[in-house]
């Protein structure tokens, strides 16, 4: 009994909160605050505007820098002119040889002219050693080297030279001097009984005068008539 009335009582307290609940009036959002202080009322401002199509407009690039185009090379200088000189005379073949090793570079591609004497005949000899013991050093070693139809010196200006033969034909006599100079003998061919061969040293040159400067005596020629003249 006591449990039947309790349910009937909470079932009535059910249906009073559900009705209190139903006839309950709306709520009323409270107004917003406001100011008392002054001041200016917010205003929204519009969304910006986009251009045509749809995209943000972007500031205008740069332009880049057009590089300047590399110098031209400078054009290269004119070659001087090629002069022909003609050097001399030399008294011999030595003093020429020794002319032209001087001026080096200077003369391109110089070549010996021989003005030939009017010699009766022809001596090959080695220039004197600077003393008895190494002449007769020199004759061993030519004699080791196969040659014949020699003898050292003794007396004069030619005391310690070695002579290696008379000839009365040239030819024959600097067919002598070479086989000597190619088995390493620095032989000489020295003229007789007249006039000596004189030597001249002929060349091209970009420079004469500067060839001048040690060779006064020097001579223009024709380029044509010289030989091997570096005209290349």
């Amino acid at each position: 009994m006591f449990v039947r009335a309790l349910i009937v009582v909470l079932v009535a307290l059910n249906l009073g909160v559900a009705a209190w609940w139903l006839s309950r009036p709306e709520a009323v959002e409270p107004p917003p605050p406001v100011s008392t202080r002054g001041g200016v009322e917010l205003q929204l401002l519009p969304a910006p505007t986009e251009p045509p199509g749809g995209a943000p407009a972007l500031p205008a690039a740069k332009a880049a820098p057009v590089p300047e185009p590399p110098a031209a090379p400078a054009a290269p200088a004119a070659a001087a002119p090629l002069a022909c000189l003609r050097l001399g005379p030399f008294p011999d073949r030595a003093a020429a040889d020794v002319a032209r090793a001087g001026l080096g570079a200077l003369l391109r591609d110089p070549v010996l002219d021989e003005e030939a004497g009017t010699a009766t005949g022809y001596r090959v000899l080695l220039p004197p050693a600077p003393d008895r013991a190494q002449a007769q050093a020199t004759a061993r070693r030519i004699a080791a080297a196969g040659f014949e139809d020699f003898i050292v010196l003794t007396r004069g200006d030619e005391a310690n030279a070695i002579a290696l033969g008379a000839y009365r034909n040239r030819d024959t006599a600097e067919r002598r001097v070479a086989s000597l100079r190619a088995a390493g003998f620095p032989a000489e061919l020295r003229a007789q009984g007249g006039g000596a061969s004189r030597w001249w040293l002929q060349g091209a040159t970009s420079d004469p005068a500067q060839v001048r400067a040690t060779f006064p005596a020097a001579r223009d020629v024709d380029c044509a008539a010289v030989p091997g003249a570096g005209l290349r």
